[in-house]
């Protein structure tokens, strides 16, 4: 059974309006996707906080909007980092039965043969977009580089046959390597770590997100 979140809706849209509400402990938000108009909604900052890190990035969540339940995934979210605060949040409806696309984050596992030895580790992939029924996605994709020495290379090809769920990328991906540390060296520093890296590991950012707020404010 899907954990329950309770939201209200909301219909003044002033930046005044708006930056009342989250001081008062919510967070402004909207639910659409599956059977669900764009819906603008509030939520609770504590609970919400609670509830993700109940469920995880990509659980089920059952959104109670007055006293309507839906079933649900956080889609995105926007955060202020300087004041570390959830400024605005976005909920999918979904179908139980429906395949949907959903990005998952990426978790190294173990130790590198390899680096033990003296080698670098790069990690030039740390997500990947999924294809799964809702309740399917999983919360992270795990990779063992324990095995990986100097020069070896585990890509998406390496891992697809371990999961269910469809990984839309192709077999040839790199998600990490090992390389010496004099090769290492000579890589232009960050053009290696940039390549999918999220802005922060429990969530993503997206212009759609920031449009939807404009809008409303």
């Amino acid at each position: 059974m899907a954990t329950e979140l309770k939201a209200k809706t909301r219909d003044d849209f002033k930046r005044s309006t708006l930056t009342k509400l989250r001081h008062e402990g919510n967070i402004p938000g909207v639910v659409y996707g599956y059977k669900a108009e764009n819906t603008p909604i509030a939520v609770d900052a504590i609970t919400f906080i609670k509830t993700i890190r109940e469920v995880g990035r990509n659980g089920i969540i059952s959104l109670n909007v007055n006293g309507n339940k839906q079933n649900v995934i956080l889609s995105d979210y926007q955060q202020d980092h300087i004041k570390d605060q959830i400024t605005h949040v976005d909920f999918l409806a979904v179908n139980m039965s429906e395949e949907i696309d959903a990005d998952v984050r990426i978790e190294l596992t173990g130790e590198s043969a390899g680096v033990k030895d003296g080698g670098v580790l790069q990690q030039p992939l740390h997500e990947v977009s999924v294809t799964a029924k809702p309740s399917d996605i999983p919360e992270s994709i795990e990779v063992d580089i324990s095995e990986l020495q100097v020069g070896d290379t585990v890509t998406i090809g390496d891992v697809r046959d371990k999961y269910s769920v469809t990984l839309n990328e192709e077999d040839e991906r790199t998600i990490a390597s090992v390389l010496a540390p004099r090769q290492e060296e000579e890589i232009s520093t960050g053009e290696e770590q940039e390549d999918g890296v999220p802005e922060n590991e429990e969530g993503r950012e997206t212009e759609a997100s920031e449009e939807s707020e404009s809008s409303e404010e």
